[in-house]
Formats: structure tokens, C-alpha cells, sequence
């Protein structure tokens, strides 16, 4: 599916003053199975699991599981599992890439340049993903413009030109950080053990670290690298 851009442009116009319950509730009525949230468990992902649950419960959430996530984020997918009778869906990587990964570049290979990061981001992440999106005609993230550079113009809807011309959502782009947490903890929803521990963001365990009083909330990620290169290919626009 290729969405038309003046179709684009009445959805943004539509939904770019719509609270995350309406852009939801919108999405599985006029998608239905076509449109899934990929969620990695971080703050924001929780909040959209528990609103998702509330509001258009038909709505498939899938994981990519990297085969390096912290324990941390393992358990907050089984107290969601609990807590929601969700069953996610959950996309690993290909068995021989990895093999091939670690035989020929080693197991932290992603230390050494950009390119060989960006290599394991692509195997362990990205590819997974265009799996995950096949057949679909929209997806849902739990992006917000506050939470990177690379972030800042972030619209509430848009095309997603790398994965077939399909809407990408992001339901929380105006959220603030408190934001998000005053909804977790309004709602009790469970969430990752690692925030508690100076962890604003989280991916792969070898690539996130716990953050200093007033660095960045993307500064726990790959922090060897610029900010400018933060991303790991899931949002790279083409």
C-alpha cells in the first residue's frame, strides 16, 4: 500500500490536535489487523499497550526481540502479558545472519565504528521490523518529539517511505516526559524495573547505560556516538 500524499495531508489535518486515545481508536476502526504497535517496553510503549487495551484492543502489538534485551525488559512483557491477556507477537532475528555476525565481526563488534553498530542494529532490528510490517497498512510507535534531535519536527502521522509508502503513528509526538509518567503512575501500569534505575531509554543491554543528573534522555544510548547518530534504522527516513 502507498498512501497518496493528499491523503496524508487530510489525515494530518485531521489528527494533529487528536489526544492518543482518538488517534488509536481511530487506527484499528479503519485498519483493523492492518495496523500493529511495535513496542520495545520503554515508558511510552507501556502507556500505548495500556491505552491500546482500553480503547482498540483488537490492535496487534508486536516485539522485536534482539536476543540481547535486559532481563529487565523481559519481565515487564510478562507482567503485560498478566496483566492484559495480550499475546504479542515476536519477531527475532535470522538464526544464520547471526551466526554470521558473531563469527566473522565478534559479539561486540557494535563498539568499534557507526557502520558496525548500524550492521548489528540492521540484523538484530532492522530487517525483523520488515518482517513484522509485511502486508501491513500502518504501524504505531511510541516516538515524541522531546526525545531526540532527530525527533524534534515529528508529526502525529506520516508516510513511512522505507516500508512501502505505509502511515507510521505516533499517538504521544506532543507528550512531555512527565507526561508519560504521570500516566503510569495514574493508571498503575506496569512498567520497566531500569527506569527506576537512571534509565530514560532502553534497547539492547550492551548498548544502553544508566544516565547522569541532566544529560540527555538519549544519552544512555550508544553513548560513544554523536547525537546526530542516534537512531538505530527503525525510524531512519529514506
Amino acid at each position: 500500500m502507498i498512501a497518496p500524499t493528499s491523503q496524508l495531508e487530510e489525515l494530518q489535518s485531521r489528527l494533529n490536535d487528536a489526544s492518543a486515545e482518538e488517534i488509536l481508536r481511530w487506527a484499528g476502526e479503519r485498519f483493523g489487523a492492518g495496523v500493529a504497535f511495535a513496542s520495545s517496553f520503554g515508558a511510552e510503549d507501556v502507556v500505548l499497550i495500556d491505552l491500546i487495551a482500553k480503547v482498540a484492543p483488537a490492535i496487534p502489538i508486536f516485539v522485536l526481540d534482539t536476543g540481547r534485551l535486559h532481563q529487565e525488559t523481559y519481565d515487564v512483557m510478562e507482567r503485560s502479558r498478566e496483566r492484559y491477556g495480550i499475546e504479542f507477537e515476536t519477531y527475532s532475528p535470522q538464526t544464520e545472519e547471526i551466526q554470521n555476525l558473531l563469527r566473522n565481526r565478534g559479539p561486540n563488534s557494535f563498539y568499534r565504528s557507526i557502520d558496525d553498530r548500524k550492521l548489528c542494529c540492521e540484523i538484530r532490528k532492522v530487517e525483523p521490523l520488515r518482517r513484522a510490517l509485511s502486508g501491513r497498512q500502518a504501524w504505531i510507535t511510541g516516538l515524541r518529539r522531546a526525545q531526540a534531535v532527530t525527533r524534534a519536527t515529528l508529526p502525529k502521522v506520516e508516510i513511512d517511505a522505507t516500508h512501502g509508502g505505509i502511515f507510521k503513528l505516533n499517538p504521544l509526538a506532543d507528550w512531555s516526559e512527565e507526561q508519560v509518567w504521570a500516566y503510569i503512575r495514574a493508571n498503575d501500569v506496569p512498567y520497566n524495573a531500569l527506569h527506576d534505575r537512571g534509565f530514560p531509554s532502553i534497547g539492547c543491554a550492551p548498548c544502553t547505560r544508566a544516565i547522569a543528573p541532566g544529560e540527555d534522555v538519549r544519552a544512555g544510548r550508544w553513548w560513544w556516538e554523536a547525537a546526530e547518530h542516534k537512531e538505530c534504522g527503525l525510524h531512519v527516513k529514506r
